[in-house]
């Protein structure tokens, strides 16, 4: 493919400090080696590409650099025999998007253990409405039900629940059979969070203990928390004897003001959730839940979709806390 080009958004920074996106053309020589190169098909938006796309060092170290840790499409050529021209797809996690080039693009190249075949009873477009955000909420619940949490314990609680992490967790969780109970965000989403299957919604002021209480009033059989902080801490002392609680992210803070008591006298745990590297028996595992007993009945009210061109506009909102649900990326 010497000489041929494809599509792709580009984030440069011109001066230091200052990034820009744009749409660029490139070359095939400008991939990284590895065994399968893909025909990107759909992408999505996530968190970290909106960092990386601003210039965040943790996420993104060089630049120029394209964005996106999400991809699912068909392979064009693989070196490695688990794979054959045609197959379709699907990559989430690793180092794409981060400092790997990435999903929005119109061709990836990576190393054949970050992909996994396309599961039966899922598309390639459904696929990129869970993505990373889909795959991290589905490893949560994964992990939740793992450890004991059945839905005659009691109410679960999702924080950060119009995000797109939380809003497919609601969704999960209340087809599984279990009582959500969901936090609504910056922006009121209630009906959005009602509609997904959620029992109840409460505000961030209800969700956060100002006190600095050691211990609160045991109520939740199990938590997905994706934000992180004054929230999480809360949920933690929230949480009944024996229960469960997974952390995924950190869009409140890094800090977790917390004690020792919810785990010495209430024996809770506290589950840490990595899509990342999560080993690749484990990413099966949930990929084929997602695609079977897991799948959402609301794919439609989680999902918007863009062509690559309007990926720079999401981004802007989900940078200022404004976008709900899934944005799917359509690379024609």
């Amino acid at each position: 493919m010497s000489g041929l080009t494809f599509k792709a958004m580009v984030v440069r920074e011109p001066s230091k400090g200052t990034f820009t996106r744009s749409i660029e053309n490139k070359t095939f020589d400008m991939l990284p080696p590895g065994e399968v190169l893909i025909n990107v098909k759909y992408s999505s938006i996530n968190f970290k590409d909106a960092l990386s796309s601003i210039g965040n060092r943790g996420v993104t170290k060089k630049y120029p650099h394209t964005p996106g840790v999400d991809a699912a499409g068909v392979v064009t050529e693989s070196t490695d025999s688990g794979f054959n021209p045609g197959d379709e797809v699907l990559v989430t996690g690793f180092d794409l998007g981060m400092n790997t080039s990435g999903g929005f693009a119109e061709y990836i190249r990576v190393p054949a253990s970050w992909v996994v075949k396309l599961p039966p009873n899922l598309s390639l477009r459904e696929s990129m409405n869970y993505g990373t955000a889909g795959f991290t909420a589905a490893l949560s619940v994964y992990k939740l039900t793992g450890n004991g949490v059945t839905p005659d314990q009691g109410q679960v609680l999702v924080t950060g629940a119009p995000g797109g992490v939380g809003s497919i967790a609601v969704s999960i969780l209340a087809k599984i059979g279990f009582s959500v109970t969901a936090v609504n965000g910056v922006i009121d989403e209630r009906e959005y969070l009602l509609k997904l299957g959620a029992k109840e919604v409460i505000g961030i002021e209800e969700a956060t203990d100002r006190e600095g209480k050691i211990l609160l009033k045991a109520r939740w059989a199990g938590v997905v928390d994706t934000v992180g902080g004054p929230i999480l801490a809360t949920a933690v002392k929230s949480t009944q004897y024996g229960g469960t609680i997974t952390c995924c992210g950190n869009a409140a803070s890094h800090d977790l003001p917390l004690n020792v008591y919810p785990f010495i006298l209430r024996g809770v745990s506290l589950l840490g959730i990595d899509s990342v590297e999560c080993p690749t028996g484990t990413r099966h595992a949930v990929w084929r839940k997602i695609a079977s007993d897991w799948k959402t009945d609301h794919l439609a009210e989680i999902a918007s979709e863009v062509a690559l061109e309007g990926v720079s506009e999401k981004i802007d909102l989900i940078l200022q806390g404004k976008h709900r649900g899934r944005a799917i990326v359509r690379i024609d």
